[in-house]
């Protein structure tokens, strides 16, 4: 098998599986149907901009086969809009968003009179010299434009979906964050190969050009996989969050002009501290900042402000700390050393092991077993 051959056949398992898996995502009973249709046009957009390397064998379409082309200007909006609905409980698709197909009409526009309106050996001449011409050069600039400028706002919205959870939810849903990260970052690299598989177009290293696009249709191929088994395994994962919530550093200062003296802070916080202790509300896994605002009777706003300024700590791991504390103790009791790490953690208030570790080692420098140990 040649290395067309082989890229053809990578090319057909890669548009299978999105395929298969934009059914499953369209077809499966969930409370997230708007982020599930979001993801499926996604794989099915980019299994469409796949299905070029061997659509050959099956369409002679000019206008389909730059329609195809052209259809790859709808794959970030359509990875933006998902990561803004996994992230945030209240997003909906409105009229707005139908801005978001500018460039992809723009793509098609631009390519009306010399392609879609031209007719026999003119369509053909044009079709084989296209990658040359100042229309796909035109297109590949708005590609990469719109590229920068969605990867930038995805990374936006996660760093702010980090900064309100960190402030607002505990245990341990920073896994959303991590996964959608690193979802972000392979897309990242597989826009790279294709950059540099667009940049060998205009040389004579078809070998290379063809290797390229093995390591791209590879890698997409792999990211569908990958996505799967996560789904499968971490099916805690989407948590979201409320997208009128603010980060505290937007509300904080106007909050301490207008409020109270340094005393009644420090009080305030005495008060807070002892609640903990003596009240345990972090035993509750899924504990956030507005439940335990209601329940020490300071608005949320303030108590905020209280642990991330104040208290120069996370909400997420202020109440982690408490229950590293607690877990700290059962674990040096003689009384209870036939509790096993994961009976402990969950007793605690956590309810994921690797979330444990990661809040035991940041507070001790050891794991919880090294802990007992010693």
């Amino acid at each position: 098998m040649d290395k067309l051959s082989f890229l053809e056949v990578i090319a057909a398992i890669a548009v299978f599986v999105s395929l298969l898996l934009s059914v499953f995502l369209l077809t499966v009973k969930t409370e997230r149907k708007l982020e599930n249709r979001l993801f499926a046009a996604f794989l099915i957009i980019n299994a469409i901009d796949i299905s070029g390397i061997f659509m050959h064998l099956f369409i002679d379409s000019y206008n389909l086969k730059t329609f195809k082309i052209s259809a790859y200007l709808l794959v970030m909006p359509l990875f933006y809009l998902y990561v803004n609905a996994v992230c945030y409980t209240d997003f909906t698709l409105k009229r707005k968003h139908l801005l978001h197909l500018i460039p992809f009409i723009v793509a098609n526009l631009i390519l009306v009179p010399r392609l879609y309106l031209a007719v026999g050996s003119a369509k053909e001449e044009f079709f084989k010299g296209m990658w040359h011409s100042p229309e796909m050069f035109f297109y590949q600039l708005i590609g990469e434009l719109q590229y920068f400028f969605y990867i930038v706002g995805v990374f936006l919205v996660l760093k702010k979906y980090k900064k309100i959870y960190l402030e607002n939810y505990t245990n341990p849903n920073t896994l959303l964050y991590k996964w959608l990260f690193q979802f972000t970052m392979i897309l990242l690299f597989i826009h790279i190969c294709i950059i540099f598989k667009n940049t060998i177009r205009y040389t004579t290293y078809n070998d290379l050009f063809i290797w390229i696009h093995i390591v791209a249709g590879t890698s997409f191929l792999l990211a569908a996989c990958w996505f799967i088994l996560k789904a499968l395994n971490y099916p805690e994962l989407f948590r979201r969050i409320d997208s009128t919530l603010q980060p505290t550093n937007n509300f904080a200062e106007t909050l301490e002009a207008e409020n109270k003296t340094d005393e009644t802070k420090s009080f305030q916080i005495e008060q807070l501290k002892k609640f903990m202790v003596e009240k345990e509300p972090f035993l509750e896994p899924s504990l956030t900042i507005q439940e335990l605002a209601n329940q020490v009777n300071i608005p949320v706003r303030e108590l905020s402000v209280l642990i991330n300024h104040h208290i120069n700590q996370h909400f997420f791991d202020f109440v982690n700390e408490y229950r590293v504390k607690k877990a700290m103790t059962i674990l040096k009791d003689p009384m209870k050393k036939e509790y096993t790490v994961l009976e402990i953690l969950y007793e605690v208030g956590f309810n994921s092991k690797s979330s444990f570790h990661t809040s035991f080692k940041k507070y001790t420098n050891q794991t919880p077993t090294a802990y007992r140990n010693n």
